[in-house]
């Protein structure tokens, strides 16, 4: 609990100074966000905010794992690959945001580069997991034989790169608010400390390899993202940009994975789901029906559009994403406790 702790409260530190210097470095260099002219007009404001502040986040999500194993730990090889995976991720979406400031157009990577960049990330995490862990490749919803049902090695990876490819596009996509994705992710990720810890201490139950690691990586990103939006809170003084929020979505799926939670995460990150399902229902019904459903997706524009305040959206979904992690928890702590787990 301590070295938990003590991950939480490095990596909180060092986004936050880290964050600043940053802030710093791109206002000299101008380098800033463009704002794509078809959204809520209140959005023309932002134009020019400094970007790529996903850059503080992984740095100090490392800095807080690695500080915190050298100090009292070990490093894991699910660990590594979880920590590699985040970063390979934040650097496909480091390439995208360049691209947008460079061109001082909203227009970064196109859909196929960045698709294949993301594909090449997930192969990379299930060939490795595969290889050099003790994986368990049965689709689970809160344990590893919950469902008894086993994809295989290749069912599974091919299950890794559908859940990271969803994942990370899901929290892009939510990323259009000040906090909003950020705030969201800390519900996730401190979820993920609850499950990582819970199965370290129940290995009998869960079976989960390095299961302490894994909290330990979750601890270390909600701490890097709580550094984060103390600049990035509204009126953001910095975006995460494609760098942030790629890595986020990634870090999210690979910690479902490791954790034997594949089916649990769409309701821990129920708020998510929700945001990319409001953009699926938008396109279908626009291109079948010619008609939309939303006065614009994903549907946090369409609440800005609908005439609430972005900060009323913003902690109005942020209590929807703690209400449905809670329900998630709350689903994980009942099936420990139907298998006899609380006796």
């Amino acid at each position: 609990m301590i070295r938990l702790l003590f991950a939480l409260a490095i990596s909180g530190i060092a986004t936050l100074v880290g964050t600043r210097f940053l802030i710093l470095f791109l206002r000299k260099r101008s380098i800033g966000q463009p704002i794509r002219l078809d959204g809520p007009q209140g959005h023309a404001s932002k134009a020019g905010t400094p970007t790529m502040g996903g850059v503080a986040i992984v740095g100090g999500a490392l800095a807080g794992y690695v500080i915190s194993d050298l100090y009292n730990g070990i490093f894991t090889r699910t660990g590594l690959i979880v920590m590699f995976t985040i970063l390979a991720a934040a650097a496909v979406g480091f390439v995208d945001d360049w691209l947008k400031v460079s061109r001082e157009r909203n227009l970064g990577l196109n859909k196929t580069a960045k698709i294949l960049g993301l594909l090449t990330v997930a192969i990379t995490y299930a060939v490795l997991m595969l290889q050099f862990t003790d994986v368990r490749t049965e689709l689970s919803f809160t344990r590893y034989n919950s469902l008894n049902f086993d994809l295989g090695p290749w069912g599974w990876g091919l299950w890794v790169v559908l859940l990271i490819l969803a994942s990370s596009n899901a929290v892009n996509l939510t990323d259009g608010l000040d906090s909003l994705a950020a705030g969201a992710s800390v519900f996730v990720f401190a979820a993920f400390v609850v499950i990582g810890f819970w199965a370290f201490r129940h290995e009998h139950i869960y079976g989960v390899p390095h299961a302490l690691d894994l909290a330990i990586i979750a601890a270390v990103m909600a701490g890097a993202i709580a550094g984060f939006m103390w600049w990035n809170a509204a009126p953001a003084r910095i975006f995460m940009g494609d760098t942030g929020s790629l890595a986020l979505g990634t870090g999210m799926a690979t910690m479902a994975l490791a954790t034997n939670t594949h089916l649990l995460l769409p309701i821990i990150a129920g708020l998510f789901v929700m945001e990319t399902l409001s953009v699926i229902i938008q396109v279908f019904s626009f291109r079948v029906f010619g008609k939309r459903v939303f006065r614009m997706a994903p549907v946090h524009h369409h609440f800005e559009l609908w005439g609430w305040p972005e900060t009323t959206v913003i902690i109005r979904l942020w209590i929807v994403a703690g209400l449905v992690t809670a329900v998630a928890l709350g689903l994980f702590y009942a099936d420990f406790v139907s298998v006899g787990g609380a006796e």
